[in-house]
């Protein structure tokens, strides 16, 4: 049975004078899922939302949402999508819940309508005591909040967020999260960029690493991981002094040799069982009357993976 996809994209090609931004990026989202786009700056990310939010024109390959061709048809992409770029879209002037009812008269709402959903977003997003005051008065995370607000008026079939929480908490990101998850319940799809790998390893069903205009791996988000390789055991000694030693005998006990970390004294190496491994280092550490503050087993990160394949770590912007 063919999958349902919410957004399609076949070899985009898109290119700033002697730049090429991509270089035949293929996607397949499937409806009421959330993807995410992960990449070093520069690596596309932005590039490809924009051409997908017909914003930009590709200089190659073919991209639908909705089932609509972008470039064919970039009104009828516009009235199926919903976008929260990197920069503010509110008016200054209009005070934060006029803001949102604006946003609800253009989507057709009635006015009380518009008034009831403002209202509900104002409390979502943490803005109910600031609804009157206008967004110049705001701070950066009340105005991007604010921003996200705006997106969620109504529920878009297809909704593009472009490093939606920058600038935002811990409480407030978290926020933003059951939001987004709420929408897809409800039927919605997500693409997402996002240099917090903890925010895409959350809320993505699916993840594409794009890297210099390529997509260079697609997968769940524990396929990624897994595919980077076996799970590892940490140890942190008690004293650093005996990084040394204790490097030898858990590379006796892995088979592999550990990374050290000389600052946080840490010693990290790949395992095969993961039990035995935990164990046998344990066993033979406090043996040799090596002191361990602490000692655990870990996946490797969304972090590691995008290291492992583009060299380059995420940075946020």
């Amino acid at each position: 049975m063919p999958i349902d996809l919410a957004v399609r994209a076949d070899g985009l090609r898109k290119r700033f004078g002697s730049t090429t931004a991509l270089d035949g990026v293929d996607l397949a989202v499937p409806r009421g899922t959330v993807h995410g786009l992960l990449g070093p700056n520069g690596a596309g990310k932005s590039t490809v939302v924009r051409i997908l939010a017909t914003l930009l024109r590709p200089d190659g390959g073919r991209a639908e949402v909705g089932g609509v061709d972008v470039v064919c048809e970039p009104m009828a992409v516009r009235y199926r999508i919903g976008l929260t770029g990197q920069h503010s879209a509110v008016d200054e002037v209009l005070s934060a819940r006029a803001n949102l009812e604006l946003f609800g008269r253009l989507y057709h709402l009635g006015a009380r309508a518009a008034r009831r959903r403002a209202d509900e977003l104002l409390e979502q997003f943490g803005l109910a005591a600031d609804a009157h005051r206008p967004p110049r008065t705001f701070s950066g995370g009340m105005r991007r909040r604010l921003d996200l607000a705006a997106s969620f008026v109504m529920a878009p079939p297809v909704l593009f967020l472009d490093e939606p929480t920058t600038g935002l908490d811990a409480r407030h990101r978290a926020g933003v999260w059951a939001a987004v998850r709420a929408l897809v319940a409800g039927g919605s799809t997500v693409l997402l960029t996002t240099h917090y790998l903890d925010e895409a390893d959350q809320l993505s069903d699916r993840i594409s690493v794009i890297d210099r205009g390529h997509v260079v791996a697609e997968g769940t988000p524990d396929e990624l991981k897994a595919a980077l390789g076996a799970d590892h055991v940490d140890v942190v000694l008690t004293e650093p002094a005996d990084l040394g030693r204790a490097a030898g005998m858990v590379a006796e006990v892995t088979g592999a040799v550990p990374d050290v970390d000389h600052a946080a004294g840490r010693l990290t190496a790949p395992v095969r069982d993961r039990v035995r491994a935990l164990a046998g280092t344990l066993r033979v550490l406090e043996s040799a009357g090596v002191g361990v503050r602490d000692i655990g087993l870990r996946r490797p990160t969304l972090d590691e993976v995008i290291v492992s394949l583009t060299g380059r770590q995420e940075v946020p912007a």
